[in-house]
């Protein structure tokens, strides 16, 4: 019976072309990011503080578009706008093959992540519309799946193609890969022409009346504030990542003090965190459902708790154990993962996904700016490894909190999407 609803996600039409646009985007992005990272550490040569300016420049674009952009993307058609952010991405990854310093390299990488900023939204409230309520848990962990497995097979593939081409045919690759998800997001778009015009059109008449960009701006936050569900998700996963990206960066620095000959542990560590991730997106992709509590309080308390026992770690620590450690916080990322997604899709009417899912970008890159700083200030207050303790244990104690208060936090009324659509009704 499960594997019937599997098979029948995957002969919804609609879904496997944006399925299979999503996978070419995300194997693509990965081949790239290990492009650049090789063109700029061993062919440029660049000092670690212009390398740190790099994810800052790909973080500001989510902090000051994100919310508007989830207000763009549920104005107008979700699949065309990925396929515009698609060649767009394309052309500045070209121009990207072509930057010849740091100072055109960050404004592209900036400008690229900008149309990012519009593509993830769009692409959250386009699953939303192609999927049944039923497939809709499945839907979210098969695409978390091809995200995590990305993380494992990307960088190994990156590699391997780096041995055999030149870094810029990587980048190539990127390009081909977009042009390809563009390809396959525009059957989305004319074989369901219909049925998307009739969802745009009903979401943007409101009582008959047009409303302006802000005003539909302005909606999404007052849904966010009055949907308690998805408001107490958001906030958890703030918290939660303040701490996560504190200690995110600083992986390196750990494992160099664990063993310092070992340069290439790091790259393990980052495919055993994937594989863990991996081997719970397989088993919740046989789900039709999970507690909003235990899904998101489980995903704290494996991840707290791999990074504090790698926190534990002496010099002189075994591989494999470390390996274990990284792959319990992969469990724990993917249970959180899905289980936030699957919330946030499930809690908000489709008219209004696209600004949820943009706010909550906006949040998540907000963090991403000042919470590494913050960490490597505390790393230089304590110990690496205190560090990494404490750390996990804070994740640990907010899954548990979690778990404890779920039904508190996160309450099931019997017609969730009743609920979010009265919260709708009532801002109008």
């Amino acid at each position: 019976m499960k594997l019937n609803k599997r098979v029948a996600l995957l002969s919804n039409r609609n879904f496997r072309h944006m399925f299979i646009a999503y996978t070419l985007a995300s194997f693509g992005d990965w081949f790239d990011a290990i492009a650049i990272q090789v063109l700029v550490a061993y062919r440029w040569g660049v000092d670690p503080f212009m390398l740190a300016l790099i994810p800052v420049a790909m973080a500001l674009p989510a902090v000051l578009l994100g919310s508007f952009a989830g207000t763009v993307t549920d104005r107008v058609n979700k699949a065309r706008l990925m396929i515009v952010c698609d060649l767009v991405t394309a052309g500045l990854t070209l121009a990207i093959l072509f930057a010849p310093n740091m100072l055109l390299l960050l404004p592209l990488l900036a400008l690229r992540a900008a149309a990012s900023v519009f593509h993830g939204p769009a692409q959250q409230a386009l699953t939303r519309q192609v999927v049944p309520t039923e497939q809709l848990f499945q839907a979210t962990s098969l695409i978390g799946l091809v995200n995590q497995g990305s993380k494992v097979a990307g960088p190994l593939l990156g590699a391997i193609t780096l041995v055999l081409m030149p870094a810029q045919a990587c980048i190539i690759l990127n390009i081909g890969a977009r042009l390809l998800s563009a390809l396959f997001l525009s059957r989305v778009s004319q074989s369901s022409q219909t049925a998307l015009s009739e969802v745009d059109e009903s979401s943007n008449k409101i009582e008959n009346k047009k409303r302006s960009f802000f005003a539909e701006w302005r909606e999404g936050w007052m849904f966010l504030l009055r949907a308690k569900i998805v408001l107490h998700t958001i906030l958890f996963g703030f918290f939660g990542l303040i701490s996560i990206l504190m200690i995110d960066y600083q992986f390196p620095t750990l494992l160099r003090e664990i063993d310092p000959t070992n340069e290439s542990l790091i790259g393990w560590l980052i495919s055993a965190i994937g594989a863990g991730a991996v081997t719970v997106l397989l088993v919740l992709n046989r789900w039709n459902r999970i507690s909003y509590g235990l899904g998101l309080g489980s995903g704290y308390v494996l991840i707290g708790t791999g990074i504090a026992l790698l926190g534990l770690c002496p010099p002189g620590t075994g591989t494999m154990l470390l390996l274990v450690f990284g792959f319990l916080i992969g469990m724990g990322n993917g249970f959180y993962m899905v289980t936030l997604n699957y919330i946030l899709q499930k809690e908000s009417p489709p008219e209004v996904i696209g600004r949820v899912f943009g706010i909550q970008n906006t949040i998540s890159s907000l963090v991403m700016l000042t919470a590494p700083l913050a960490g490597g200030i505390l790393i230089r207050s304590i110990q690496v490894g205190h560090a990494f303790i404490l750390i996990g244990i804070t994740n640990a104690a907010l899954g548990i909190l979690a778990i404890l208060f779920g039904r508190m936090l996160w309450p099931q009324p019997a017609s969730r999407s009743e609920f979010g659509d009265q919260v709708v009704k009532d801002m109008q």
